[in-house]
């Protein structure tokens, strides 16, 4: 006798428009929160524990988090090809494309670990510090390089699952992991466990093993679904079959990969520059930045569920709808990102307040974080548009936008205002509001343009 199919992964109708894709969408959002409150619980935890090691642990994050968003990025193509395959009525091809997606993380997870393991000390050396700034986010880094690998497994097997419309086991796991990190920080972090570690390495290590028990945990659920089998999970393809999709996955995810890289690679020198203004000027960046990319996954969750409705419609060959779906999860992204922005606007000495009671870092963070509310919303906005258009097969326009805002743009107006100016932080987040600006302007442009009326929706590949 078999087992019946939990209810979390029940096939769902067939449905569209927004509030089918609002029904995708809140889970996918939720767990993609998930993720960030385990960075924010670590900041918080450690952030009230010395302000010293919030320092180290937000240059420690800067270098890690260039490699995970790039890898991150290039399992785009897991969820994007799923949703067109069961666009084009072929429902049961799907388990050929977790099987790739799968290795790809397994060997993209490997390389990158090493690379930070033996690359970043050295770089991190160079940047030219205050005295012990470089050594304390060594190793913190060190020891987050280690959980790479099965975050990003846990991403490949939660982005085919959300592309099946089956995103509850993801958020429900999540939520177990978070109670795990929480658990570990406040035990480890403040020195009294028996292990000798404490501070940003301790969050670190309790980063690794909450991701551990996530990703194992997504990769049972799969296992032990019924219908893994029918949408040939374990099924056995000769070499030349199994090669079939690489081109169409990669095609997406390298895209996506090269444009996530090149915009955190930007966050990451923003990360840099603030360290060049001073340790407590990092610090207080780094509350601003924390809760930007607690915000970010918003959008973020928004941008998967938008990206299965238009890559669905893009592998039906239906135009009308791929815009529709694109319209949908931008709007609303935007109008509840605005909301988000009232909420920080009203209390955000009482926002920063949760990261840390050091008053000169709160008389820094404060006013940066008031007017990084302007931000919210904009990005809200380039991020849709980059996904929608990703998913209607046009892949490489977001990432050179991408490249020129965030790289070309970015990098030396924020030098400029930060540095050569004097504004400190406040330089940092006029620019990341400027450069927003610019993107979304230019994507929003791009995606009418692609899906104008009288125009076509290219064949899948």
């Amino acid at each position: 006798m078999q087992n019946p199919t939990p209810p979390s992964l029940q096939p769902p109708p067939e449905r569209s428009g927004l509030a089918a894709m609002l029904t995708l969408a809140w889970p996918v959002v939720l767990s993609r929160l998930g993720i960030m409150l385990m960075g924010v619980t670590d900041a918080i935890v450690v952030g009230h524990y010395s302000a010293q090691e919030l320092s180290y642990q937000a240059l420690g994050w800067a270098p890690t988090g260039v490699v995970l968003t790039t890898g991150v990025g290039l399992l785009m193509g897991i969820q994007v090809l799923t949703a067109q395959l069961v666009g084009e009525g072929r429902r049961g091809e799907a388990g050929a494309v977790l099987q790739r997606g799968l290795l790809l993380s397994l060997i993209v997870g490997v390389l990158v670990s090493v690379l930070l393991l033996y690359g970043a000390r050295p770089l991190l050396d160079l940047m030219g510090f205050e005295e012990g700034l470089a050594p304390g986010a060594a190793a913190v880094v060190e020891t987050l390089a280690w959980s790479l690998t099965p975050y990003l497994v846990s991403v490949a097997a939660s982005f085919w699952l959300e592309a099946l419309e089956r995103p509850l086991p993801g958020m429900y796991l999540m939520v177990v992991a978070n109670l795990v990190n929480l658990v570990l920080n406040l035990w480890l972090v403040p020195g009294t466990s028996p292990f000798g570690v404490q501070g940003a390495v301790a969050s670190a290590w309790t980063t690794l093993f909450s991701r551990l028990v996530y990703a194992i945990s997504l990769i049972a659920v799969i296992f032990y679904w019924q219908e893994a089998r029918s949408l040939g999970v374990f099924a056995l393809r000769r070499a030349a079959s199994f090669h079939e999709y690489w081109g169409r996955m990669l095609k997406i995810g390298s895209a996506s990969a090269v444009s996530y890289f090149v915009e955190s690679t930007g966050f990451a020198a923003m990360t840099i520059i603030a360290g060049l203004v001073g340790a407590t000027a990092v610090a207080a960046y780094s509350i601003v930045f924390n809760i930007a990319a607690l915000v970010f996954m918003i959008p973020l969750g928004l941008s998967s569920a938008t990206a299965v409705f238009v890559g669905k419609a893009f592998g039906a060959g239906d135009r009308p709808a791929v815009r529709r779906s694109g319209f949908e999860g931008m709007g609303f992204t935007v109008l509840l990102l605005a909301g988000v922005s009232l909420i920080v606007v009203v209390a955000p000495d009482r926002v920063a307040g949760f990261y840390t009671a050091d008053t000169a870092l709160l008389t820094a963070a404060v006013p940066a974080l008031l007017t990084l509310c302007v931000f919210f919303p904009l990005d809200g906005l380039q991020v849709i548009a980059a996904s929608a258009l990703r998913a209607s097969g046009d892949e490489w326009m977001p990432t050179l936008t991408h490249a020129i805002s965030y790289n070309a743009v970015m990098l030396p107006t924020g030098y400029y205002l930060a540095i050569t100016l004097d504004l400190g932080i406040m330089g940092l987040v006029l620019t990341m509001i400027g450069v927003t600006v610019l993107a979304g302007a230019f994507l929003l442009s791009r995606f009418l343009w692609v899906t104008r009326r009288g125009g076509t929706v290219p064949v899948p590949s």
